[in-house]
C-alpha cells in the first residue's frame, strides 16, 4: 500500500455525481432510464430554461441554460420535467452518508459533489479500490452514477473527476499533469471562467500548459493574486486541506452607524440602510464570500437595542439583496420610536468560488434572462475600469455554477 499512501503526501478524492437531477428522477421513476430527459424551469413554456439533462439528451446537443423550445427542436422526443429540489436534497444526504462511512474528512461543496481525504484509510484498500467501492455503493443503494478523481490535492482531484463521465475513476498524479492536464484548453481548467479565459487568450495562453509556464508577473498584472494562484494550480500545486467545516470558515461581516440625530424619518432610515448594505457588500466582495443570513440591529433613542435576522434560502452577495432583506426586517420590527443607530450584518457565509446558485424556477431564469445585460455591464466595466452602474451588482459567470444550493450542508453535518 505504500505506493498509494505516501508518508508526506495526501490522497484526495473528488466525488462528482453525474447528471444529478436527471439521474435522481430516473432512479425515482425507472421508466425514464435510457430516454432523453431534461430538468427545466417552466417546462410547459418555450421560454423555460434547461437546468440539466441526461446523457441521452446531450447526444442531441441539449445543454444547460438552453431554452426549452430550442431543446425540443433538437430532440423532439425530449421529456421535460420541473425540478424537485426536496427529492434531490434527500438523495444528496444519502450520498454524503456513504462518503462519511469511509472517512470523517468529507467536505461537501454543493449538493452533488464533495472532497474526501482518505490518507488514513489504507486499511480499507488502495485508493482505486476504495473509489470503486464508493461508486458501487452509490449505484447499488441509490441507483445514481458518479465519477471520482483521485489525486494528491483538491485541484487535481477535481480535474480528474471531470475527465471520465459517467461512472469514471481517474487517477491524476503530479507526474501526469504534463501529459493529461496541460494539453487541455484553458477554459476547461477549474477556476477559469469565460472572462478569465478571454483575458488569458489575449496574451497567448490557449492551454493549461501555456498558463503553467507563462511569466507570473504578467499573470499578476492581468489577474492580480489570482494569476499566481491559477499558475500554481496549473503546475499541480494546491495546499488546501479537505475541511469538513470549511463552509463555516467565515462567521459574519457587518457594519453599523450612529445617526446624526434620533430620527423616525423613513427616507433617512432607508438611505442609511442602503449605505450600510453597500459597505457590507464591498467587504464581502473583498473576502469573496456570499451570505445566507442577514441581521438588522436597531438601537432606539433610549438605548434599547433589538436585533432581528432572516435565514435565506439562497446565498446572496449584492447590496441590493442585502438592502431588500434589511428593509423587510425593518418594516416588520420597527416600533415607530426614534432611532439612534442602525446596523446590517451578513452571516452564514461561504466562499463564492464554492457557492452554487440554486436553480429553482425563479432564480435560474432571472440570471438566464439577464445574460445580455450582464455581458454589457462586463464590457463597460472592462472599458472604463469600474462598474458604471453602481446600483447593479451581479456575479461573474465564472462564479455561478449550475448546481443546487448548499442549504443542505448544515443538515448534513448534524447527521
Amino acid at each position: 500500500m505504500s505506493k498509494w499512501y505516501p508518508k508526506n503526501g495526501r490522497v484526495i478524492f473528488h466525488v462528482d455525481m453525474n447528471s444529478f437531477y436527471a439521474s435522481v428522477e430516473m432512479a425515482f421513476d425507472p421508466s425514464l432510464k435510457g430516454k432523453p430527459l431534461a430538468i427545466a424551469g417552466n417546462p410547459e413554456e418555450r421560454r423555460g430554461i434547461v437546468v440539466t439533462s441526461s446523457y441521452e439528451a446531450r447526444k442531441y446537443g441539449v445543454k444547460t441554460t438552453m431554452p426549452v423550445g430550442e431543446a425540443r427542436r433538437l430532440c423532439p422526443d425530449l421529456i421535460v420535467m420541473s425540478p424537485n429540489f426536496e427529492r434531490y436534497r434527500t438523495a444528496s444526504k444519502e450520498m454524503f452518508k456513504i462518503l462519511a462511512d469511509v472517512t470523517p474528512l468529507v467536505q461537501p461543496v454543493s449538493i452533488d459533489e464533495g472532497y474526501m481525504d482518505i490518507t488514513q484509510c489504507a486499511d480499507q484498500g488502495s485508493p482505486p479500490e476504495i473509489a470503486k467501492n464508493i461508486q458501487n455503493r452509490i449505484m447499488e443503494e441509490l441507483d445514481l452514477p458518479c465519477s471520482i478523481g483521485i489525486a494528491p490535492n483538491k485541484f487535481l482531484a477535481k480535474m480528474g473527476s471531470d475527465m471520465k463521465k459517467p461512472m469514471g475513476i481517474t487517477i491524476l498524479r503530479l507526474r501526469d499533469i504534463e501529459q493529461k492536464l496541460w494539453p487541455l484548453p484553458i477554459e476547461e481548467m477549474y477556476g477559469v471562467g469565460s472572462k478569465t479565459a478571454e483575458k488569458l487568450r489575449r496574451i497567448g495562453i490557449e492551454t493549461i500548459g501555456h498558463l503553467a509556464v507563462h511569466p507570473v508577473l504578467e499573470l499578476k498584472q492581468i489577474l492580480g493574486i489570482n494569476g499566481e494562484r491559477l499558475q500554481n494550480r496549473a503546475n499541480g500545486h494546491d495546499e488546501r486541506p479537505v475541511d469538513p467545516d470549511a463552509v463555516h470558515e467565515f462567521k459574519s461581516i457587518g457594519t453599523s452607524t450612529t445617526l446624526p440625530q434620533d430620527t423616525t424619518e423613513d427616507s433617512e432610515i432607508r438611505t442609511v440602510l442602503r449605505r450600510l448594505s453597500n459597505k457590507v457588500e464591498a467587504r464581502m466582495k473583498n473576502k469573496k464570500v456570499a451570505a445566507k443570513n442577514v441581521q438588522l440591529m436597531i438601537r432606539y433613542h433610549d438605548r434599547k437595542t433589538v436585533t432581528r435576522s432572516r435565514q435565506l434560502r439562497d446565498f446572496i452577495f449584492t447590496s441590493n439583496d442585502l438592502f431588500n432583506v434589511s428593509i423587510q426586517l425593518f418594516d416588520d420590527h420597527w416600533n415607530q420610536d426614534p432611532i439612534r443607530l442602525l446596523g446590517v450584518t451578513a452571516s452564514d457565509l461561504a466562499e463564492q468560488s464554492e457557492v452554487t446558485q440554486q436553480l429553482d424556477l425563479f432564480s435560474y431564469e432571472r440570471y438566464a434572462g439577464k445574460e445580455k445585460l450582464y455581458k454589457a455591464i462586463d464590457e463597460l466595466t472592462e472599458k472604463y475600469g469600474h462598474n458604471p452602474f453602481k446600483s447593479i451588482s451581479v456575479p461573474s459567470k465564472g462564479n455561478v455554477t449550475t448546481s443546487f444550493q448548499k442549504d443542505f450542508l448544515d443538515d448534513f453535518k448534524k447527521e
